[in-house]
């Protein structure tokens, strides 16, 4: 289990902390509900079917975004696994040690890393991607065909808002200004 607290229980407390504060409580609703139901899946597949061949689920979305897309620049790897370039020179570099994965130099461009499967990733993706897909239909087994299209679809929509609509939305909320950098949790000591 992700957490201490079942779902419902965590909307109750919040519910009461939260108390009269003017909220819109249906979409609140939803991004707590899309992480906590992230965080469960995440933490149930790493802890079954990618246990079994040593993957950490951020190793095995640069495999599955490499397998799917072919051979890919680095920067392109990152941005569609959701991780930072510098995560993904960490997971490329165990990958190529394990033999998965092959980086290259790009044709055109010595700055650039091409990153592809090796055939022994090819065949672990192929063999591993089945028992994946079967979890895939265990964590959804409470939906029906019909519910899962609804849910996918509601996701792909919260998607599009935020690759749309975000940037000009943050330069509102940020008065023009760009983001402050991103820190570690690390602080200097005073």
């Amino acid at each position: 289990m992700p957490g201490q607290r079942s779902i419902a229980e965590a909307e109750k407390l919040a519910e009461a902390k939260l108390g009269g504060i003017p909220l819109r409580r249906e979409q609140m609703a939803v991004v707590a509900n899309i992480y906590r139901a992230a965080s469960a899946v995440r933490q149930h597949l790493e802890n079954s079917v990618l246990r079994g061949s040593d993957l950490t689920w951020t190793a095995f979305v640069v495999l599955w975004v490499v397998w799917v897309w072919g051979e890919s620049e680095t920067r392109h790897v990152a941005e569609e696994a959701g991780i930072s370039k510098g995560t993904l020179t960490g997971v490329a570099r165990t990958l190529e040690g394990r033999g998965l994965v092959r980086r290259a130099g790009h044709p055109t461009d010595g700055r650039l890393v091409l990153l592809s499967l090796t055939d022994e990733g090819e065949a672990l993706m192929r063999r591993l991607f089945p028992a994946f897909n079967e979890e895939e239909a265990f964590v959804a087994g409470r939906l029906s065909d019909e519910e899962c299209r609804t849910v996918a679809d509601g996701l792909r929509r919260v998607v599009r808002q935020v690759e749309e609509e975000g940037e000009e939305r943050r330069a509102v909320l940020l008065d023009g200004a760009a983001p402050a950098p991103r820190r570690s949790g690390r602080r200097p000591k005073a």
